[in-house]
């Protein structure tokens, strides 16, 4: 068989910089409403034909992410394989520089870049991020194929809009290494029923989109805290930052987020965290799109 190796993808960090809980289906599912980013640090995946469909993990953060067909990038890649009618497999290499489970959609845009990039290996058409099978593989990986372009995601996560442009700004991640699982954290939510994400300005300067974030929620914070206090540190200790300008929790923790105006400031701000948590995950990244 062909060695091909497609082009290796890139699996940015995805952010919600505002996440609104406007209500609960039947089923279970959480409908959302949020403001979804994506960060200039990200995972990292290639692949090559081979017979069958296998996974290797490896990187700094690859401790405990499994390499069997409970990974997501394994289920994205039997998905595409199906729906193509391809009869070749793929070596997939996952290089993980995301924590998990952290709020930041890692598993999910780790499927979203196997697809992009298995689509290419294959020579086949991409699937959309409106089919069905796309949202049942995770309610994520819709919005993660979007990346690195801003969106507004609401319902389960099937529903993708645009939004005006956004300043050119820099991040701060900051995780402080507890795991804090999304079904735990919705589980403790105080309330489903809260009101939707106000509809983003046009025009925007980092001025009025810090204004505009200042209204709005992550309405599973107080849920996250009251299960790791340690966000709320976190939180306190961006704030407390000279250079950031707004700062809230990203997806259901435990990573918060600090906006501030440039790479170079994000930099500055993520060194002085680091040295006063020297345990802590700290990162400074460029906001994309």
């Amino acid at each position: 068989m062909p060695s091909r190796a497609g082009h290796p993808a890139l699996a940015p960090a995805k952010v919600n910089l505002t996440l609104h809980v406007t209500g609960r289906r039947a089923d279970g599912y959480h409908q959302l409403d949020s403001l979804v980013v994506f960060a200039g640090i990200a995972d990292r995946l290639a692949a090559r034909l081979a017979p069958d469909l296998n996974l290797s993990v490896n990187g700094p953060f690859a401790e405990g992410v499994p390499s069997d067909g409970s990974n997501l990038v394994l289920r994205a890649a039997a998905l595409l394989r199906e729906a193509r009618g391809v009869s070749t497999g793929a070596a997939i290499s996952l290089e993980k520089h995301l924590p998990h489970p952290a709020g930041l959609g890692g598993g999910s845009s780790d499927a979203a870049a196997a697809l992009a990039l298995l689509a290419e290996l294959w020579r086949v058409a991409p699937l959309d991020a409106t089919d069905p099978r796309v949202l049942a593989l995770g309610a994520d990986v819709p919005v993660c194929m979007s990346s690195p372009r801003p969106v507004r995601m609401t319902g389960i996560g099937e529903t993708l809009s645009p939004v005006p442009a956004l300043p050119a700004a820099g991040l701060v991640l900051v995780n402080p290494r507890v795991n804090v699982p999304t079904r735990d954290v919705f589980a403790a939510l105080a309330g489903t029923e809260n009101a939707a994400m106000e509809a983003l300005p046009a025009r925007l300067n980092l001025d009025r989109l810090t204004a505009w974030l200042g209204r709005q929620r992550n309405d599973l914070t107080a849920a996250a805290v009251t299960l790791a206090p340690e966000i709320g540190q976190v939180l306190d200790v961006l704030t407390a930052q000279p250079k950031v300008r707004w700062a809230g929790m990203s997806g259901s923790g435990a990573t918060c987020v600090g906006l501030v105006s440039d790479v170079d400031a994000a930099r500055r701000t993520a060194q002085a965290i680091q040295l006063r948590e020297p345990t802590w995950w700290v990162v400074a990244a460029p906001l994309l799109g």
